[in-house]
């Protein structure tokens, strides 16, 4: 017969203790088991960096985080490049369509002024009643400034140097305009002082005027130069990006062969080929960018400013031969010796011819080589009627020099307009170099950022299916 072995004995079989519960008192809980985490001490960073080390001792993980830096590098390389062709392809854009235009708007302001005051003598050698052509060409160069002024203002930023310029010329441009008004009141009623008034305004136009123009044209050039070159660096980072990822590449398919004896993974390779694309699209694109905005600055920007240089030059030479005959000795040079504005005819007409022959060499075809050349022929003419007018001028003919200046016959205002209309001519054709191949550098940039991002995204996916393929063999 068995007997039940005792508590004492079950409670040692057990290897724990059974002391009974005394009455009113309340069992001990057993204490809870420490949650899971990192060891004390230690953060995430240092324990994802132990899991990376624990993975890489095994071919699966190696292979995971090969693909997890193919598919980071082939993405920023595609980031990198349409963020980086976005910047050049703005720039280009900026060039085409608010630099370059904005640069020939401050031309044009210099130019409609200087001719204001050239139209503003001659009609005032004319008589006491001024032609209505003359008045006419003067309304409508004071018109084309303000304008001009007024879109300048609109597309520039109001602190820069270029809104200051603005803001001098439209102070001064009315009283420029109030000047020759009384000026004209007095030539009608015949009176000396007629004169008076239009030396001042000339003078405030040269003094206040013509300056402030001529800055804001320097500083528009300026941001032209600065938009130009923006739009023409190389993106490096971008290069050496793909350089680098076309490199991660081959190696790991050199790597894969090399484990596998299998020539081609797909995945891989279709990275290789995205990669390999977009670099190619990045050199042929930009190489393309490069060489129109040279050709657009050699032969487009550079004749534009020759040829406004020679046109200002011609307003200038112009203005002062007028000058000339409405005071009629009274402003001498500093030196007391010689008229001043017969002197600054001269200084004016060598600017012209020096400008003119500059631009014949920069013309690079016959439509752009012809209207310099007439220009130049047309300068020549107009030195020898000049010294035809200040011949008899000299000798006291001053009605016969007054028709070699401003008559209708073969007179120095009849070669100033042939001149003026050449130039005009050259500077439509340089203009238009300009645009087109500013234009087609900027079109060379038009889809590569979104082709570039495309590619990347693909090239991304098909590293990480090549790798993948590879992981699918070990399950």
């Amino acid at each position: 017969m068995t007997h039940p072995p005792n508590a004492s004995a079950a409670s040692a079989a057990r290897g724990t203790a059974t002391a009974p519960a005394r009455p009113g008192t309340v069992p001990a809980q057993p204490s809870p088991a420490p949650a899971a985490g990192p060891p004390a001490g230690r953060g995430a960073w240092a324990v994802g960096r132990e899991k990376l080390r624990e993975a890489a001792t095994t071919e699966p993980g190696r292979l995971q985080i090969l693909g997890a830096v193919l598919a980071l590098l082939v993405v920023a390389f595609g980031a990198v490049t349409a963020l980086e062709v976005t910047d050049r392809a703005s720039a280009a854009d900026d060039v085409v369509s608010r630099s370059q235009p904005l640069s020939a708007d401050a031309a044009a302001i210099y130019r409609s002024l200087a001719d204001a005051d050239t139209t503003a003598a001659s009609g005032f050698l004319a008589g006491t009643l001024e032609p209505a052509e003359s008045r006419a060409r003067y309304t409508r160069d004071i018109t084309t400034a303000s304008r001009l002024l007024v879109k300048a203002a609109s597309n520039t930023d109001g602190s820069s140097e270029s809104a200051r310029e603005i803001a001098t010329l439209n102070e001064q441009l009315p009283r420029y305009t109030g000047l020759i008004e009384r000026a004209r009141a007095a030539n009608r009623q015949g009176l000396p002082l007629g004169g008076a008034y239009l030396r001042y305004a000339n003078q405030q136009m040269s003094s206040a005027l013509l300056p402030a123009a001529e800055r804001l044209y320097a500083a528009e050039t300026e941001r032209l130069h600065r938009d130009d070159d923006s739009a023409r660096a190389w993106p490096f980072l971008s290069l050496a990006l793909g350089l680098l990822a076309l490199g991660v590449l081959v190696w790991a398919q050199r790597r894969n062969y090399a484990r596998t004896n299998r020539v081609f993974n797909h995945g891989l390779l279709a990275a290789t080929a995205a990669t390999v694309v977009v670099l190619l699209w990045l050199l042929a694109a930009h190489t393309v960018t490069r060489a129109e905005l040279n050709n657009a600055r050699a032969h487009g920007q550079e004749s534009l400013q020759v040829l406004n240089t020679a046109r200002i030059s011609s307003l200038t030479a112009r203005a002062n031969e007028n000058l000339t005959l409405v005071a009629r000795g009274a402003v001498l040079t500093e030196d007391g010796k010689n008229d001043k504005y017969e002197a600054d005819y001269t200084a004016s007409m060598s600017a012209l011819t020096t400008a003119l022959a500059t631009a014949r060499e920069l013309a690079d075809d016959d439509a752009g080589r012809g209207p310099v050349e007439d220009s130049a022929e047309g300068a020549a003419e107009w030195r020898e009627r000049h010294k035809d007018a200040r011949a008899k001028d000299e000798a006291g003919d001053y009605e016969g020099a007054l028709s070699r200046v401003v008559g209708a016959g073969e007179s120095t205002g009849r070669s100033f307009d042939e001149v003026d209309a050449a130039l005009e001519r050259a500077l439509a054709h340089e203009q238009t170099e300009f645009t087109r191949s500013a234009g087609d550098a900027r079109d060379a940039l038009t889809a590569l950022p979104l082709g570039a991002a495309a590619l990347g995204i693909l090239g991304a996916a098909g590293a990480v299916l090549g790798i993948n393929r590879r992981l699918s063999e070990y399950r």
